[in-house]
């Protein structure tokens, strides 16, 4: 199978196990459920639980295993879209070549949609951890994993490293640092959790490890070089957006040419982690993806 059709196989799958996750009947809440689904249903790219179900087939896993979480990763991630996208933070209009969140429920739904997700992130995963089944001390570590990689050590410190640098300038080193944990970080989690679930080796810790921190970088770098040169109607959102709010960037501290140098390094940095792991083709030609993707 081609990369794009092995891609969009785990995709379609992510999507089926979502629409099963976000199901609900009618209820005097409903307005939570609509705010919900509007963003987690808008499509995207599913890079993360994509990544998950790739781990799972190189680790021989089972998907049944690794849809919960790899899911949960998703409606964790959408609901730092949704917060992200708020006037208090980025105050953007568009996302995924739709209206935010709040421009079509209000502020104050799309603040509690965003809670809703990361409470039913946790429900998934503590569901799975709870039922009576082998393993379930790995699927407890999972959902650790993914935790930590969330909170204020992960996405969420590394939000307010971005908050906090608006209109300053800020080193290389603080900029990478900020980037692995406000993007990187729940990369790495996808990675990484799979691992956990079947108690991988080591070595191949290691190096899904390695493999993880780079395209973590990498991705938030080409999105740094997205807004500054991207298509808003191929990103889906307005560029430049940055440059409005005056944030730091691989491409203000660099310069584009030098940020692109330094994006095609780090997906090299990742793809060789892999060289000592068989079928690692899949999470190998992502890395690439990840630095020629248009949005």
């Amino acid at each position: 199978m081609d990369y794009k059709k092995r891609y969009q196989s785990y995709a379609e799958k992510i999507e089926n196990r979502l629409k099963l996750y976000a199901a609900y009947t009618d209820c005097p809440e409903k307005v939570i459920y609509e705010s919900m689904n509007y963003s987690l249903l808008a499509g995207g790219k599913r890079i993360r639980p994509v990544l998950s179900l790739a781990v799972c087939d190189l680790l021989g896993g089972d998907y049944e295993d690794v849809l919960p979480f790899a899911c949960a990763i998703e409606m964790i991630h959408n609901y730092s879209l949704i917060h992200d996208d708020l006037p208090c933070m980025d105050n953007d209009d568009f996302r995924r070549g739709k209206l935010t969140n709040h421009k079509v429920f209000g502020e104050a739904v799309a603040v509690l949609a965003g809670d809703a997700l990361l409470n039913r992130a946790f429900e998934i995963m503590l569901e799975e951890t709870a039922m009576e089944k082998e393993g379930c001390c790995h699927r407890a570590k999972a959902a650790t994993l993914i935790a930590r990689a969330a909170g204020p050590s992960g996405m969420i410190g590394g939000q307010i490293i971005d908050l906090s640098s608006e209109g300053k300038s800020i080193s290389l080193d603080e900029l990478l640092v900020m980037h692995r944990k406000k993007t990187g970080e729940l990369i790495r989690a996808s990675i990484l959790f799979p691992a956990e679930l079947y108690d991988a080796p080591a070595d191949v810790r290691e190096s899904l490890g390695s493999y993880a921190e780079n395209i973590g970088l990498a991705f938030q770098i080409k999105d740094d070089i997205l807004d500054y040169e991207g298509n808003a109607e191929i990103v889906g959102k307005p560029v430049g957006s940055d440059e409005k709010n005056r944030k730091s960037t691989l491409v203000t501290i660099m310069g584009p040419d030098r940020a692109r140098e330094y994006l095609n390094k780090t997906v090299e940095q990742a793809a060789s982690a892999l060289k000592d792991i068989k079928n690692s083709d899949f999470l190998v030609e992502t890395a690439y993806y990840i630095a020629a993707r248009d949005r």
